[in-house]
C-alpha cells in the first residue's frame, strides 16, 4: 500500500528505507489484527507485539521528553503492584498477574513511540488491522451464538452470550467499540461505495455487541458514538460535510434501530436482552453487591497503605472489585491507587486539549479518544486493568499527543 499522497503531511520516521518502512507498517497492521484473538495464551497478540517491538527497536525508536510523565506513572503503578504482591506471591496467579501488568506497561510505551513517527501511515495501518480483527472476532461470536459452526457454541459463546475469540463476552463487546467507531466514521463521511461496505461491517460488529449482552458495551457504543460524532461535526471544515455527517448519522441510527427490532422478535434474544438490560441485577445490589463492595473496599483501602495484593479481593468479598480504580488501591496500595487514576485522568485531560488540533489524522484520533473515554467510564464498574486494547489506546493517545506537538511545531516553522 502506498502513502505517497500523504507523505507531505505525515511525520517522518527515523529511517527512510522503503523496505523497512513497509515492514514496520505491516507489523503495526498485524498487531492490530491480532488484538482480537486472545482466548489462548500466549495469544497471537503477544507474539505479534513481541515481533514488532524487536523490529522497531532494531530499526530505531525515539523515547521523547513528552513520554517521561507516562513512563514514570507506569513505573510507579507497577512498583506499587509488585510491593503489594510480595506477601502473597505464592498465591495462584499472582506472579503471572504482576508479569502481565509490567508487560502491559511495555506495550503502552511501544505504541506511544511507534505512533509518534510516520504517524498517519502507521495509524491507518493500525486502524485497518483493528477492523479486520474485529470482523473476525464478531463473526466468530455470531457463529458461536447461533451454533453455525459444529462445536462452536462451547468455544465461541459463554452462558448463552457471544464471546467470539475472547474469554469473556464483556471483553468482546468492549473491544469491538473502537473498530465500530472507525467504520461508523466511514459510514457517515466516505463516498457511497465505501460507506456501504462500512455499513455492512458496522452491522456485523453491532450484532456481535448486542449478542455479547454486555450492558457496559451497549451503553459504551451508544455514548462513545454520539460523543465522537459530535466532535466530528464540531471539527468538520465545511457546512456540507457537517450536514452529511448529521444526515448519515440519522440514517444509520434508523437502520440500527430496525435491526435491533428484528432481532428482538426472536424469543431467545428478547429474553436474554430483557434479563441483561435490567438495572436491578442481584449481583449489583445489597451490602456485598457490586456497588456495596466498592464502598467497603474504599474504606479498607484507607487503612492499607500497601493494599492486600493482586487477586486477593475475592478472599474478603464474594466477587472481584469490578472497579479498576479501587483495584489499583487494593492490589498496589496507595502508590498504585494514586498513580493509576492520575495516569488515566491526565490522559483524558490531554485528550480533550488535542481533540480540536487540525492534524491530518484527526478523524482517527477522535475515534480513539472517544473509545478510550468510554473505557475510562467502564472502569468504574468493570476490571479493565488487563484489557490489552485499553493499554493499546492509552499508548496510542500519548503517541498522537507527541505527533500533534511535532506537527504544530513544523507547521509554525513553515
Amino acid at each position: 500500500m502506498a502513502y505517497a499522497a500523504t507523505a507531505g503531511s505525515s511525520l517522518p520516521s527515523m529511517t527512510a528505507a522503503p523496505g523497512v518502512l513497509a515492514l514496520q507498517r505491516a507489523l503495526v497492521w498485524l498487531v492490530g489484527a491480532c488484538g482480537a484473538i486472545v482466548f489462548i495464551e500466549p495469544s497471537p497478540y503477544e507474539l505479534a507485539t513481541l515481533a514488532a517491538t524487536l523490529l522497531f527497536f532494531a530499526t530505531g525508536l525515539r523515547l521523547r521528553l513528552v513520554f517521561m510523565p507516562l513512563l514514570l506513572l507506569l513505573f510507579l503503578i507497577n512498583v506499587g503492584y509488585t510491593i503489594g504482591a510480595i506477601p502473597v506471591l505464592d498465591s495462584p496467579g499472582v506472579a503471572m498477574w504482576i508479569a502481565t501488568s509490567w508487560y502491559m506497561a511495555v506495550t503502552v510505551m511501544f505504541f506511544a513511540m511507534v505512533l509518534s513517527e510516520d504517524t498517519e501511515a502507521r495509524l491507518d495501518m493500525l486502524r485497518r488491522g483493528l477492523i479486520v480483527g474485529a470482523l473476525i472476532a464478531a463473526t466468530a461470536g455470531i457463529a458461536g451464538y447461533f451454533n453455525l459452526v459444529p462445536g462452536g457454541r462451547d468455544l465461541l459463546s459463554l452462558y448463552g452470550r457471544a464471546r467470539g475469540t475472547f474469554k469473556d463476552p464483556n471483553v468482546l463487546g468492549a473491544f469491538l467499540i473502537l473498530p465500530a467507531l472507525f467504520v461508523l466514521q466511514s459510514v457517515v463521511s466516505d463516498r457511497l461505495g465505501k460507506s456501504f461496505r462500512s455499513t455492512i461491517a458496522l452491522g456485523i460488529m453491532a450484532l456481535a455487541i448486542l449478542l455479547a449482552f454486555s450492558r457496559a458495551a451497549w451503553g459504551g457504543l451508544v455514548i462513545t458514538a454520539a460523543f465522537m460524532l459530535a466532535l466530528m461535526v464540531l471539527t468538520s471544515p465545511s457546512v456540507r460535510q457537517r450536514s452529511r455527517i448529521i444526515v448519515m448519522t440519522a440514517v444509520a441510527a434508523i437502520i440500527v434501530a430496525m435491526l435491533i427490532g428484528v432481532l428482538l422478535s426472536f424469543d431467545s434474544i428478547s429474553d436474554m436482552f430483557q434479563q441483561r438490560a435490567s438495572l436491578g441485577q442481584s449481583y449489583d445490589s445489597g451490602r456485598f453487591g457490586r456497588f456495596g463492595r466498592h464502598i467497603l473496599g474504599a474504606e479498607m483501602a484507607l487503612d492499607l497503605p500497601f493494599g492486600i495484593g493482586p487477586l486477593q479481593f475475592n478472599r474478603y468479598f464474594p466477587e472481584d472489585t469490578h472497579n479498576s480504580y479501587l483495584n489499583a488501591f487494593m492490589s498496589g496500595g496507595w502508590i498504585a491507587g494514586v498513580c493509576y487514576p492520575a495516569l488515566v485522568f491526565v490522559t483524558v485531560i490531554m485528550g480533550f486539549r488535542h481533540a480540536f488540533v487540525p492534524v491530518p489524522w484527526q478523524r482517527a484520533y477522535l475515534a480513539i479518544f472517544a473509545a478510550f473515554l468510554g473505557t475510562v467510564g467502564m472502569s468504574f464498574v468493570i476490571d479493565t486493568d488487563h484489557w490489552r486494547h485499553f493499554w493499546m489506546m492509552l499508548g496510542a493517545m500519548w503517541g498522537l499527543f507527541a505527533a500533534a506537538q511535532r506537527w504544530r511545531a513544523n507547521a509554525t516553522a513553515s
